[in-house]
């Protein structure tokens, strides 16, 4: 189930996404809430045909080096997309407005710099509470509609090649 508005419902069952490699990049930090977003990419991407070993997961620290890694492994050559996945809850620093405007601006820069689809997957929320609806399965399933987004951009780069 996703949010009012969301694209994914309609998205549902368009894609075979059988022969896409997909680089996932995961934040470590609030580590429940990305593994869950990895974990509904990834059974996304599965029910959609894309096989196991076409899936590669990459974790870092956080989301600051997201566009760090995401930048490394699209110049490797060996992926369709790339999704970089994170969470970043405010506090009382503006540690979030740096984080989240960097980690966005940098997967921006890479997604122009590199010819690979960069999916942007870092939650920016106001309190854990809404990024774990954000995250559920049974809520908003953003995970969900990452992988819909990867695919929908992987097979419309192979379609333009």
């Amino acid at each position: 189930m996703s949010g009012p508005g969301s694209y994914a419902d309609a998205l549902e069952g368009r894609f075979d996404g059988r022969g896409l490699r997909i680089g996932l990049i995961c934040a470590r930090f609030h580590g429940e809430i990305t593994e869950a977003l990895r974990d509904r990419c990834v059974a996304t991407l599965r029910h959609h045909r894309v096989a196991d070993e076409d899936i590669e997961v990459v974790r870092v620290p956080g989301a600051w080096e997201l566009p760090q890694a995401t930048h490394r492994l699209a110049g490797l050559g060996r992926f369709h997309v790339l999704v970089a996945i994170g969470c970043v809850i405010r506090g009382e620093t503006p540690h979030f407005d740096y984080v989240a405007g960097e980690a966005s601006r940098g997967l921006a820069e890479t997604a122009r710099e590199r010819d690979v689809p960069v999916i942007l997957g870092v939650l920016t929320t106001e309190n854990e509470a809404q990024a774990r609806e954000r995250a559920a399965a049974d809520g908003q399933d953003k995970g969900r509609e990452l992988a819909l987004a990867a695919l929908e951009m992987g097979l419309l780069y192979r379609g333009l090649a």
